[in-house]
């Protein structure tokens, strides 16, 4: 899979490079992403953070897609969106933002522009989205992002704080307007 850029208004979807490790140890150090987007039990630290880095900027298997979101006029990291478990024509989608973006629908507009683009460039038919119940911030995401709900899926995920939490199955179909 080749990599792409995505325009989505002031925000730009481009892929993972080293120089975005500093601000992404920074990122995934705060309470909420380590929350809800699990690293495992070690320090964040710089070498954490470029691994990270590197392996979502290798897109080789085709198994995802991972972009860094970012401001458009200035470069800055706002946040991450990406595709995983690509195969089959189905996916799923996940994403962060950072402390500073929250509030201004960078996720929302980052989901958007990643699954249009999921459906017309890649061929995919079916995109999920999953989250913990008890995180209604991702779940307002979805419902805005034209994601169903679909149902629940009991204790099905192990988040940060080691505890398993109920999640919510959102889904999108290229067919779905």
């Amino acid at each position: 899979m080749e990599h792409v850029k995505l325009a989505a208004g002031e925000l730009l979807l481009r892929p993972w490079r080293d120089e975005d490790a500093p601000a992404v140890r920074d990122a995934l150090r705060d309470p909420a992403i380590a929350q809800w987007n699990p690293q495992g039990d070690g320090l964040i630290d710089d070498e954490v953070a470029l691994l990270w880095v590197r392996r979502r900027a290798d897109w080789s298997t085709g198994g995802h897609a991972s972009m860094a979101v970012t401001a458009a006029a200035d470069g800055e990291l706002l946040g991450s969106v990406s595709l995983h478990n690509i195969r089959d024509g189905d996916a799923s989608i996940g994403y962060w933002t950072v402390p500073a973006a929250r509030g201004r629908h960078v996720a929302l507009r980052a989901v958007v522009r990643l699954t249009d683009w999921a459906f017309a460039d890649l061929g995919l038919h079916r995109v999920e989205l999953c989250h913990a119940v008890a995180n209604p911030a991702s779940c307002r995401v979805a419902e805005r992002a034209g994601y169903p709900a679909e149902g629940t899926l009991r204790e099905s995920y192990r988040y940060g704080d080691g505890r398993r939490y109920d999640e919510h199955l959102h889904a999108r179909l290229a067919t779905d307007r």
